[in-house]
């Protein structure tokens, strides 16, 4: 079965970095678009970045400049490398993968950012 299992989240300083990861089974891993989402409480979850299987990247406004996704097909891993991070980036973070029909969600790695 289809699994995300998210990793690296934390609590950091504004303007400190942090890498998460995002280890991904159950699934031709190197055949599919990869997406990092995000929610901070009382907000709607949003899409922060999405990496194709070609290694195509789209980021959310707020992150550009900042955020990096990237993949490693051989580990069947998503990475989101996040830097000059700021209090308004606190919120868990998951990585979904789409399917056909269906979409696949990580349980999430919390991500706090003091100021």
């Amino acid at each position: 079965q289809v699994q995300l299992v998210e990793s690296g989240g934390g609590l950091v300083q504004s303007g400190g970095s942090l890498r998460l990861s995002c280890a991904a089974s159950g699934f031709t891993f190197s055949s599919y678009a990869m997406s990092w989402y995000r929610q901070a409480p009382g907000k709607e979850r949003e899409l922060v970045a999405t990496i194709t299987s070609d290694g195509n990247t789209n980021y959310a406004d707020s992150v550009k400049g900042r955020f990096t996704i990237s993949r490693d097909n051989a580990k069947n891993t998503v990475y989101l490398q996040m830097s000059s991070l700021k209090p308004e980036d606190t919120a868990v973070y998951y990585c979904k993968v789409r399917i056909t029909w269906r979409a696949y969600w990580g349980q999430g790695t919390q991500v706090t950012v003091s100021s």
